[in-house]
């Protein structure tokens, strides 16, 4: 559980990691990511960025374009992430559910 938390846990991670999911074909630029993820700011975003690069669940690619951007996506091994954000989601409506009926 520990090892699990150390790469998952706190506000940030499972949702950049879901966003990546869902928009796995799209082109994912941190000013993209930053923009649509709610309430993240810039300097949070990229130090959770760099934590999931670290663990190797997101890859960085940097684009020699002007200016420079930067593309995140989210790595094979990454993607074996997703039953547990699916998991976690169809809790958390089930649980909406059963607190706000």
């Amino acid at each position: 559980m520990t090892d699990a938390l150390e790469s998952l846990g706190g506000k940030w991670r499972l949702l950049i990691l879901h966003y990546l999911l869902v928009r796995a074909d799209e082109n994912n630029t941190f000013n993209k990511i930053e923009k649509d993820i709610e309430g993240i700011s810039a300097k949070m975003l990229s130090k959770e960025l760099k934590i999931l690069e670290s663990n190797l669940l997101v890859s960085r690619e940097v684009q020699q374009s002007s200016p420079v951007t930067v593309k995140y996506n989210i790595t094979e091994y990454g993607k074996q992430v997703r039953p547990v954000i699916a998991a976690l989601v169809n809790w958390g409506l089930a649980h909406r559910m059963e607190v706000f009926q």
